[in-house]
């Protein structure tokens, strides 16, 4: 096996074995820091010596001995060592699958969402620390006391390891797709750097909401955030021209998106609207769907994605959704009605660089080329992301180069 496939079925065994050990041991933090041992291990041992025939009960068995190991360090926990010790990992772990209870868990409602992000990375990912602090572009022992806070925070909750109950499922899941959302639009548009997209972190987004959706088929927002995720990726290597600076979605081409993802995505989509009404994350893909789907820019149904963003405006008070509605208001209706939508948000949105980029958008299309100018460079000095803040000043160069 190859390391890069031995690395992905370190990644899908990760939450299950740090389940196991959590429900055997009680202790989440140090059943945590002991399976990130055995697949540092593991990802040593297996490309040279080859998969053994059981490789969740391998782990689990080494990830039982370094809990173990732990527990005999430390003299004032002699009572978990006689706990941990009693527990016999067997020849083979058990078939239970602890992922969703583990990711449930990660996005506990007492974590900010960084810190949500990092802990499931971390322990149902399954990357190192040393990985996600390159994601979050911050030093590794920064990263690595996040982490440790996040693990004593769960630890001081009290929360037990099991799947929620019915009532209160309904907020943890919730709580569990805005951090895989979260982590999806950090990995595709981040929020600050030298990059337009981090892929890897976009992809393990992508592959934890397969994870569970895969355990929870019949949710449709699990499914919509899916399809949200998939649709949207599937324009990743359109996105950017040979400078690495980004291409609007009108000006794409097309045909190198990834027309499997939108099949499969827009599949998701569909079943996931035949079982009722839509939430937050369906609207989105739909949204997404309607973009893919058009054969060019001029073909797009701006109607109909005015009409989803204004169910979304009706379920959400984010004024990001009223700036998406204005602006496909703008492209149905011309750039006057999506202005006029715009001017409530010059204050709530004061300081976000999507405001002045969207508003110059609309007002070159209306013609007032120096406000746009004005807004474009007010955009790009509010932005965070090195390539969206050149591409913004490349656009009002542009502008001010026609003007002279």
């Amino acid at each position: 096996m190859t390391p890069g496939a031995v690395e992905d079925l370190l990644r899908d065994l990760a939450p299950q074995v740090v389940g196991v050990l959590t429900r055997r041991s009680g202790d989440f933090d140090a059943a945590e820091d002991a399976v990130q041992e055995a697949l540092l291990a593991a990802a040593a041992q297996w490309p040279k010596e080859g998969v053994p025939d059981s490789p969740r009960g391998w782990l689990v068995q080494v990830a039982h001995r370094r809990l173990i190991e732990q527990i005999r360090n430390e003299q004032a926990r002699r009572r978990r060592e006689e706990k941990a010790a009693r527990a016999d990992p067997g020849p083979a772990a058990p078939a239970h699958d602890d992922t969703l209870v583990t990711l449930f868990l990660c996005c506990h409602p007492s974590l900010t969402p960084a810190s949500a992000i990092a802990l499931t990375l971390r322990s149902v990912g399954g990357l190192t620390t040393a990985e996600i602090a390159r994601a979050f572009l911050v030093p590794e022992a920064t990263m690595a006391q996040r982490i440790s806070r996040a693990k004593q925070r769960v630890k001081a909750s009290g929360v037990p390891f099991r799947m929620p109950g019915p009532a209160e499922r309904a907020g943890r899941l919730a709580a569990v797709l805005h951090v895989l959302y979260l982590m999806f639009n950090e990995g595709y548009a981040p929020s600050a750097g030298a990059d337009l997209r981090r892929a890897d972190l976009s992809r393990e987004a992508i592959r934890l909401t397969r994870t569970a959706h895969a355990l929870l088929p019949g949710d449709p927002e699990v499914a919509g955030l899916l399809a949200l995720m998939l649709l949207t990726d599937a324009r990743r290597d359109a996105r950017t021209d040979a400078h690495g600076l980004p291409v609007p979605l009108a000006e794409q081409d097309r045909s190198r998106w990834d027309a499997a993802a939108i099949a499969e995505g827009t599949a998701l989509i569909t079943a996931a609207f035949a079982r009722g009404a839509a939430g937050p994350y369906q609207l989105q893909a739909a949204v997404a769907a309607l973009h893919d789907e058009a054969p060019s820019a001029a073909d797009t149904d701006w109607p109909q994605i005015a009409a989803l963003y204004g169910l979304l405006e009706r379920m959400s008070d984010n004024p990001l959704v009223t700036l998406n509605r204005a602006v496909a208001v703008a492209m149905a209706d011309g750039p006057a009605a999506g202005l006029s939508l715009l001017e409530p948000l010059a204050e709530p949105l004061a300081a976000h660089h999507r405001f002045y980029a969207a508003r110059a958008h609309l007002r070159e299309m209306a013609g007032d080329r120096e406000a746009a100018l004005a807004d474009y460079r007010a955009a790009a000095a509010r932005a965070t992301n090195a390539p969206e803040r050149d591409h913004l000043t490349t656009r009002a160069a542009r502008l001010a180069h026609d003007r002279q």
